[in-house]
Parts: C-alpha cells; sequence; structure tokens
C-alpha cells in the first residue's frame, strides 16, 4: 500500500513539473516571438531633404514618431545639388526632397531632356509637386544699406555699389537667382565684384544675418526661419514658379514605409508646419 501511494506521489510531481516546464517555454516562444516582431517591424528610412526644408521638415519628422513608432527618420539636408550627386554615387537614400525640379528630373527616367545622363533613380510613380516657395530679397537687422527693391538692387549691380550674397550656380536657389539677373539684362561675369556665393541656401542666409553683406537672395521661408527682413519678392515672370518635388526612390530597402512617410507629408498636419513657415502646400 505504501508502495503504491509512493508512486502515486512520484506520478503526480512529474506530471506537475512537466506542466510548468511547458509553460515556461511556452511564455520563453511568446517572448522570443514578439521580439522577433518588433525587431522585424523596426525601419530606418534615409531621407535626403532641401536645406530650405530644415526647420520645417525637423519637426514634421518628431510628428511622425507618434504616427509610426516603428520608423525612425533619419534626414540629410544640403543643396539639392549636392544630394542629386550623393544619391547618383550611391548614398543610402528612401525619399528625396528637392528645392527645384530639376535636381528631380536629371534623376528621373521620366524626367525628359534635363535627365541627360539617362538616370534612373526616381520612382516616378509615387513623385508629386508638394511645395511651393518665394524668393526673396533678404537684408541684415536695420537695413544699413536701404537695399529696398530688386528694381533697387539691378541698378547698385550695374555700378558696383552694393554687396550681395548668392548661391552656387549648381544650388536651386542660385539658378532662381541667375534667372532674375537674365530678367534685369545683368551679366553674372561682370558683377562678380558685387558677389559672394554659398554652397546652398542656409549658406547665403548666414552671410545675411551676421551682416557681411548688404542683402542676399534666398528663399522666403529661410528668411522667416532666421528672422530676416525681406523687402522684395522674385515674380514667377523674373525667376518662374519655386516648386518642390518629392518622390520614393527606386534604390528604396523599405518602399512601403517609404510611400507611406511621403503620403504623410501632404496630410493636415504635415502641411499646417510647412504653411507657418512660409510655403505653400501644393498636394
Amino acid at each position: 500500500m505504501k508502495k503504491a501511494l509512493s508512486l502515486l506521489l512520484a506520478l503526480t510531481m512529474a506530471l506537475a513539473l512537466t506542466a510548468c516546464g511547458g509553460t515556461e517555454t511556452a511564455d520563453t516562444q511568446e517572448a522570443d516571438t514578439a521580439e522577433t516582431e518588433d525587431t522585424a517591424e523596426a525601419v530606418e528610412l534615409y531621407v535626403f531633404a532641401a536645406a530650405s526644408l530644415t526647420e520645417s521638415l525637423d519637426r514634421i519628422i518628431e510628428q511622425y514618431k507618434e504616427v509610426a513608432p516603428g520608423v525612425t527618420i533619419v534626414p540629410t539636408y544640403d543643396s539639392s545639388g549636392t544630394l542629386k550627386t550623393q544619391i547618383q554615387e550611391g548614398a543610402d537614400c528612401d525619399v528625396f526632397l528637392s528645392a527645384a525640379p530639376k535636381q528631380m528630373n536629371q534623376l528621373d527616367a521620366e524626367g525628359g531632356e534635363e535627365n541627360t545622363e539617362g538616370l534612373d533613380f526616381v520612382d516616378s510613380a509615387t513623385r508629386l509637386d508638394l511645395l511651393e516657395n518665394k524668393v526673396a530679397l533678404a537684408v541684415p537687422e536695420g537695413n544699413p544699406a536701404g537695399i529696398e527693391t530688386f528694381d533697387q538692387l539691378a541698378e547698385l549691380l550695374k555700378s558696383g555699389g552694393v554687396a550681395l550674397a548668392i548661391g552656387n550656380s549648381d544650388v536651386p536657389v542660385g539658378q532662381y537667382t541667375q534667372k532674375i539677373f537674365s530678367y534685369y539684362g545683368l551679366d553674372e561675369a561682370a558683377i562678380a565684384g558685387c558677389l559672394t556665393y554659398g554652397s546652398n541656401v542656409k549658406e547665403v542666409t548666414t552671410q545675411v544675418s551676421e551682416a557681411a553683406v548688404d542683402c542676399g537672395i534666398i528663399y522666403a521661408t529661410d528668411a522667416f526661419s532666421a528672422g530676416l527682413d525681406t523687402v522684395d519678392g522674385a515674380t514667377a515672370e523674373m525667376c518662374g514658379q519655386v516648386i518642390y518635388p518629392a518622390a520614393v526612390l527606386k534604390t528604396s530597402q523599405h518602399p512601403d514605409e517609404a510611400k507611406a512617410f511621403l503620403d504623410y507629408l501632404s496630410t493636415a498636419d504635415a502641411s499646417a508646419v510647412f504653411e507657418s513657415v512660409g510655403f505653400t502646400p501644393l498636394s
């Protein structure tokens, strides 16, 4: 009888241990599965954006953390021409936001005559015109040189009586400036003594902010962000529309997540941020 009771007790304990072990194994497997799923959902998106988007896009990226907590946006800001070259040379980039159509067209197989190298980086189906900006004539605090209009600036450039900061020729803001020079019949080489250059719009803005020049041709949004006064704005007749295209790139490792972020840039929440610094949302 005692032997039977001992056997029964041993069997009961063995079954209990087996059940506990099974529970621990199931819990461990469930935790491992959850950890694997979390790891699988973590995505880094590399976003290349024109320097003039720095302030607004940084704020939007912060907002997007609540919309897609598993997605980390890694932005790179520079002139659109520099970013285009980096993409062409193989830099990791999921979404490209350019300050002008030209640099986007150069990377887009459907970019027309401006795609002179036959490049095919842009997913054309995702491309959209996201924003419009304005080219403005900005002056340092107090406007010591008394610059008031583009018309006045043109006359001062002809006489050599002004110091003007502009963007390089491979920078969209510099290309818009060249159109303004053409509008006024100004030869850039002939007025070179009046000019200083920046490799992107932020460098030009800094020259104006530090009063290193009498005035600068920059975007209205950069003037706003830097707290600079603008005394005149360029019309579409002077330099054309200032359109910012955006697209997912074909080289993206996460095209679905990249498209979701691009779509977010057209939402009311994102548009409100863009508008707060002077952009006009187009999509």
